[in-house]
């Protein structure tokens, strides 16, 4: 118990080094550049050391559970005696079946839990009058960041080239920006980049790595790293091609006879 309270006053200690410039670039360029008071200053505190503790049981909680979470369910997805291995038999890209459902899943359900995603997606459907749905947003760049960490997963078990990936996806990325509806392409790009964000990050990490490290020949830093970058990546795709998919349907039904 007194552990777990010393790594929390640490944790703190370590948000509150983290979050000082922030406020200090903010607060100065209030009041010595905007030379503007900030109103309902006792709310705005209150705000910051709600913040201030919010990161740091989060970042905390990371290190108790998900962290150690995800590298406990890397270790057993990929463990000899479930894979159904006998002796000293190499396992292939084919009995990893459970690791891929486990990818796309955790993916899936982090990307639509990320708080940074929600906001995106308020906004969104507010500046654009409810014609994107908030929705149809989450789920649109939930199955990006599920397909591209499933991808990444096959990669690290294949130990095929992180860079074939991503040159390739992001060739993907510019033909399909030439064809997607211009009011969403702006939007797209932002949606890879939310994701990257306090829910995704630790638990893809903490695959990637837990899967580098029991994988036989894998090297955890050469193959461990990588999958945030096919969160990234891959929801930019699914954007645009939800984009591209609604205006097709939209134009098909305009066509229709009533």
């Amino acid at each position: 118990m007194m552990e777990s309270i010393g790594g929390l006053w640490h944790t703190l200690v370590g948000t509150l080094d983290d979050v000082l410039p922030i406020v200090a670039i903010l607060l100065g360029f209030q009041w010595l550049i905007l030379r503007r008071p900030i109103h309902d200053l006792k709310r705005v505190a209150l705000g910051l050391v709600l913040v201030l503790l919010g990161l740091a049981f989060f970042l905390e909680g990371l290190e108790l559970a998900l962290f150690p979470l995800g590298k406990v369910m890397a270790e057993q997805l990929t463990s000899p005696e479930f894979l159904g291995l006998a002796g000293d038999a190499s396992p292939h890209w084919g009995h990893f079946l459970w690791v891929y459902l486990f990818a796309f899943a955790i993916g899936f359900s982090t990307t639509v839990a990320e708080p940074s995603l929600l906001a995106v997606a308020i906004k969104a459907q507010q500046v654009s009058a409810g014609t994107i749905g908030v929705w149809g947003l989450r789920v649109a760049v939930a199955l990006g960041v599920a397909f591209g960490i499933t991808l990444g997963t096959f990669r690290i078990v294949t130990g095929t080239p992180l860079h074939y990936y991503i040159i390739g996806g992001y060739v993907l990325v510019i033909v399909q920006t030439a064809f997607a509806p211009r009011v969403i392409v702006a939007l797209a790009y932002d949606s890879g980049g939310v994701t990257t964000s306090t829910v995704t990050v630790p638990l893809v990490a903490a695959l990637g790595l837990g899967l580098a490290s029991h994988i036989p020949g894998r090297n955890p830093l050469l193959d461990g790293f990588g999958l945030i970058a096919f969160a990234s990546l891959f929801p930019i795709m699914s954007v645009m091609g939800y984009a591209q998919a609604s205006e097709w349907f939209a134009r098909r039904a305009r066509r229709s006879p009533p």
